[in-house]
């Protein structure tokens, strides 16, 4: 018996596999993969290799221009007695407690705004606390590191316009008041990415639940504490995993603002590197001291992706 082309192609184009999925022709896949050559070329490049390279430095007397003698661990010696690196690290753990504290401004803020019956209303309100994100950064560290200056600053203006000059400080020359008054540029904390999460997660839960809770007499605290937080674990965690991230590349506002200053009070990381690197010439510490951080900022980012799979797990588990 013979058998069409037309029926042989029809047959072959609807070809599923064992699950029922449709097969993609072979040379399809390949196309698919041809595309993606350019972008792991690009990451290749300006990732890989510049990150490869910084660890394989680490172990040098780096010199960028000339012959760079091979040092083995005696950069990593040398971080190991560095107290300003492990300084740094405290401030770290400042900024990052600081931030976390903080969340509870976008909560506030989200649930105030869900609570608005007028959705048009709800909107204009959602764009204005939002808006703020549109500045560049830098921009914002300039102003508050106006606004922060001893003698024009409107901050001590403004107190000694009320009568309050006993209250005037120098908010980033003085080491007890530096970092305290960096954590609080961006004040009120709203016009960020946990706003935007927790207010979008707020919305898609179905509305029958709060209405479930108003009739049971669930008061608006207790409903936030035992109804809303619950069902935005998922989101803090990732929050929280965000969080750790940025928070261990933290430096552009302490740059720009402090430059790390006064006597190291703000001092992080990523400027720690900067200064070894560019104030002191030392590109092969600097290149441990970066090697350093990636190790950290990886185990930390691991440890959280773990946890949250494994709660993943056991919450389908539970289903």
């Amino acid at each position: 018996m013979t058998v069409s082309s037309t029926t042989v192609s029809s047959t072959t184009a609807t070809s599923t596999t064992a699950t029922g999925t449709p097969r993609r022709p072979r040379r399809w896949r390949f196309a698919v993969y041809l595309t993606l050559a350019p972008v792991l070329a690009t990451l290749t490049v300006f990732q890989y290799y510049p990150a490869i390279s910084g660890i394989w430095h680490s172990f040098f007397d780096w010199k960028p221009v000339g012959h760079s003698k091979f040092v083995g661990l005696a950069n990593y010696r040398t971080m190991l007695g560095d107290d300003l690196w492990w300084t740094s690290f405290r401030n770290l753990g400042a900024i990052f407690v600081f931030g976390v504290v903080m969340w509870t401004i976008p909560l506030l803020a989200a649930e105030l705004l869900i609570s608005l019956r007028n959705r048009r209303l709800q909107f204009v309100f959602r764009t204005l606390l939002i808006v703020p994100m549109a500045f560049p950064g830098v921009v914002t560290a300039l102003v508050w590191s106006f606004m922060y200056h001893p003698n024009q600053g409107i901050i001590n203006q403004g107190l000694s316009a009320i009568g309050l000059s006993e209250l005037r400080q120098n908010w980033v020359g003085d080491p007890d008041l530096a970092l305290l008054s960096l954590l609080f540029i961006g004040f009120p904390f709203v016009a960020g990415l946990p706003f935007l999460i927790i207010y979008s997660s707020l919305s898609n839960i179905p509305a029958e639940i709060f209405e479930a809770a108003e009739i049971d007499g669930v008061g608006r605290l207790r409903r936030v504490w035992t109804i809303d937080l619950p069902l935005l674990a998922a989101q803090i965690k990732l929050l929280f995993f965000l969080a750790v991230v940025a928070t261990l590349q933290y430096g552009f506002l302490a740059y720009i603002v402090t430059a790390g200053g006064p006597d190291g009070a703000t001092s992080v990381p990523v400027l720690r590197m900067l200064d070894v690197a560019y104030q002191g010439g030392d590109w092969g510490y600097a290149a441990a001291l970066s090697t350093t951080l990636f190790v950290i900022t990886l185990a930390l980012s691991c440890v959280v992706v773990f946890v949250r799979r494994k709660n993943s797990l056991a919450d389908a588990k539970g289903m």
